[in-house]
């Protein structure tokens, strides 16, 4: 693990695969468990912040950028980062189980109007093309839900057809197949065997996790 004063406000923490493996977590466990999340950046903190200075910040900002080796932490605090928006309390907000159950409520009641959905399974071999796709394409009425299942990103997106108005779902369907595949593995198949790692709106989710 590598650590670098980026400025007296910021930061910079390049942390390996192989340093994740010491401390018993993997990229996967980060994505899926959100009190994990926290609490790992918050053990990262404690360790680099010596003189505890970002620690008795009022607002911390804890920023990811993943690669092929792991993973670079970007910590910062100070008011700069609250015009941000991006400290954990307001991931806390955003990013709340009570929202993943709005999210159902909401499928729930477009369908039982008889409206009609559009829902598809794309694959990703690698979460920096899911990243990719996050940052260029905004559902504008749907779900997205993220799975891992043998070592492939499989998400699974429901389209809610009568409330698009900019785009169709197949122009949004066809912006997602720029980044990933089509793939013949069911939400069937990823509900009951593979491993939920972003419930609803992974999209989202993923944007706001990964800057």
């Amino acid at each position: 693990m590598e650590i670098e004063h980026i400025n007296e406000d910021t930061i910079r923490v390049t942390i390996e695969n192989t340093d994740l493996e010491e401390r018993g977590v993997t990229f996967l466990d980060l994505l899926g468990n959100q009190k994990q999340i926290e609490k790992f950046f918050y053990s990262i903190l404690e360790e680099v912040d010596i003189d505890e200075e970002f620690q008795e910040s009022e607002a911390v900002t804890f920023q990811v950028m993943p690669n092929s080796n792991g993973l670079e932490l970007f910590i910062s605090k100070g008011a700069n980062f609250k015009e941000n928006s991006n400290s954990l309390n307001a991931l806390k907000n955003k990013l709340t189980l009570n929202q993943d159950e709005q999210s159902s409520d909401e499928m729930n009641d477009y369908q039982k109007e008889n409206n009609q959905t559009k829902e598809a399974v794309v694959t990703f071999d690698s979460f920096e093309k899911l990243l990719a796709l996050s940052k260029n394409l905004y559902l504008e009425s749907g779900l997205s839900t993220l799975y891992s299942y043998k070592d492939m990103y499989y998400l699974h997106i429901v389209f809610f057809v009568e409330e698009m108005v900019q785009k169709t779902s197949d122009e949004e369907l066809a912006i997602v197949l720029e980044f990933g595949e089509n793939t013949k593995t069911t939400p069937e198949v990823l509900s009951e065997y593979a491993k939920l790692l972003m419930k609803s709106n992974a999209l989202e989710q993923a944007r706001y996790y990964f800057k």
